[in-house]
């Protein structure tokens, strides 16, 4: 098995954290075989890992973007002010570049999507725990080419909305406001997206994680 030798102050510590049990526990199985990693919590849920890692104190969380309770995205910002000394990679099915985005200005120190190696998953804890900022170099060039979201904070919310579908006086009940507002705010989202409805301007904001969250 290659990697380091745990140092003089032991393993590095983890927390998993991820709503898919059998996910979870082969990621807790696969870095519990590198001599220099210990796994020491797992959640399933983002609202249990600030609890969990004061619990633990953990050197590297491993967190999952889409969570119940609180996102990974978010999760990650509440650990990083709740346990500064604690480092987050992110390792998510979703590789999406407005998630990759999010998730660096919420202070996560790394990105990677869950098919990656074992092997080079457990690289990244190490070189995340050292320090250093590790990101999935294709998901990295998309996210350059993708930009920021262009869609304002009313838009992504009526957006958000409209994922289930439902009529627009359906939409305007749910987010308390007029009709003619909701439609402005749909026109504007397909507009901005490109798209040629609603429907697709949900499909593609999704595809680039301008939904997440709410």
């Amino acid at each position: 098995m290659s990697g380091s030798a745990a140092g003089p102050s032991g393993p590095i510590r983890l927390l998993l954290a991820d709503d898919q049990a059998l996910v979870r526990g082969a990621l807790a199985a696969l870095l519990s075989l590198e001599p220099d990693l210990t796994v020491v919590a797992e959640v399933g849920r983002g609202d249990e890992v600030v609890p969990e890692a004061r619990r633990t104190a953990p050197d590297v969380a491993l967190l999952d973007v889409e969570m119940p309770g609180l996102d990974g995205i978010a999760a990650a910002a509440a650990l990083r002010t709740a346990l500064p000394t604690c480092r987050v990679l992110v390792v998510t099915t979703f590789g999406r570049p407005g998630y990759l985005r999010r998730a660096m200005e919420a202070g996560a120190n790394g990105f990677v999507v869950k098919d990656t190696p074992a092997r080079q998953l457990a690289e990244a804890v190490r070189r995340v725990h050292a320090g250093l900022r590790v990101v999935d170099p294709t998901l990295a060039a998309e996210t350059l080419a993708t930009g920021a979201s262009p869609l304002t904070e009313r838009e992504t919310e009526v957006l958000r909305a409209a994922r289930g579908g439902g009529a627009v006086a359906d939409l305007a009940g749910v987010l308390h406001l007029s009709e003619g507002t909701v439609r402005n705010h749909l026109s504007a989202a397909i507009g901005k997206t490109g798209a040629r409805n609603r429907a697709e301007a949900v499909r593609i904001a999704e595809q680039n994680g301008w939904l997440l969250g709410g």
